[in-house]
């Protein structure tokens, strides 16, 4: 039965975005950061953040619940503001032919994803780490908070593993689930709430500010957003990796992931250990997959390779419901 007109066209233009999306951010990777709408929700992160968490001298006068009550005040007006411009915007473009929406709602939808950004620095590291240890710790600092100084060259590899596996989710598998979800509000939400959790949501003394209480309704909406996205995108990297389907132990998966700290990011990573046999771990909190062999700089090329193909199960997906909205009749 064919789909109504209306329906069609916006199931076109929804996939046309994802495609248009993915392809600029492969072949133009990201915007200036003057205009890119993620820089500007961290500049609102960042000023609101100096005005919730207390600084460690005022921490033990400040009031738990008041200090978690202006943090959830202000992640929430940020939200709002964020979904209500992607809402307007997507209003803006909307009413058109289906693939001239397709193609300015995919220019917007694209600062919310980074795929090639991710896969870049990821690269950058092994190729410091061939230049020297230090190298390669210096560049790692690029991409994660954790202290790098004392990693060794395998724990180095091990980080840049481990952040292609949970930004995988973060940067890309959850922002277009949120995408085909809500819209464009919904993948700016997420990557408010996301950006959100990575300057606010920690425990103790981060920045010369407290965050335990202040931050903690931004680590809770993350969580929240990711639960699912996270173990779509174990799953495409177990689609990604015809040769390790069968002998990944998706218990052993759940067992390990359950050793993070966050109820999320353990999924991606475990099932890029399992999959590419590798031990990965961050020092003196977990280790995935212990019996795994020690990283060499060949499993980075692995899991560059099992990323990539995971967004082009995405992209194939997207562009089989392409189809099927321009040709609503097929197949017969």
């Amino acid at each position: 039965m064919p789909l109504p007109a209306e329906f069609a066209d916006a199931v076109m233009a929804t996939t046309l975005a994802l495609l248009v999306a993915l392809a600029v951010d492969r072949v133009w990777g990201e915007p200036p950061a003057r205009w890119h709408p993620v820089v500007w929700m961290g500049r609102y992160l960042g000023w609101a953040g100096d005005r919730i968490a207390p600084a460690p001298a005022d921490a033990q006068r400040a009031s738990a619940w008041q200090t978690a009550l202006r943090g959830a005040l202000a992640w929430l007006a940020g939200a709002l503001v964020v979904g209500a411009l992607a809402w307007a915007l997507s209003r803006l473009v909307s009413g058109g032919p289906g693939w001239l929406t397709g193609l300015l709602l995919g220019l917007m939808l694209k600062p919310m994803l980074a795929w090639r950004m991710l896969a870049d620095e990821v690269r950058a590291v092994e190729q410091a780490l061939s230049a020297g240890l230090q190298a390669g710790r210096d560049r790692l600092a690029w991409l994660v908070s954790r202290d790098v100084n004392r990693l060794d060259e395998v724990q180095v590899r091990e980080s840049a593993m481990e952040t292609l596996a949970e930004n995988l989710n973060d940067s890309v598998v959850a922002p277009v689930f949120w995408f085909l979800v809500a819209g464009l509000p919904g993948a700016a939400v997420y990557r408010f709430a996301n950006t959100a959790d990575a300057m606010w949501g920690y425990r103790g003394e981060r920045g010369g500010r407290v965050w335990t209480w202040a931050g903690c309704c931004a680590a809770r909406a993350d969580d929240l957003l990711s639960w699912l996205p996270a173990r779509i995108t174990a799953a495409l990297l177990w689609l990604a990796a015809p040769g390790g389907r069968g002998a990944l132990n998706w218990s052993r998966v759940r067992s390990d992931a359950a050793l993070t700290p966050s109820p999320n990011s353990g999924w991606p990573m475990a099932a890029l250990a399992h999959l590419a046999d590798v031990r990965l771990s961050k020092p003196g909190h977990y280790v995935l997959h212990p019996a795994g062999r020690t990283a060499q700089a060949a499993d980075v090329t692995l899991a560059l390779r099992l990323g990539g193909r995971a967004v082009a199960l995405m992209v194939l997906t997207a562009a089989a419901a392409l189809l099927l909205a321009w040709f609503p009749g097929w197949p017969a």
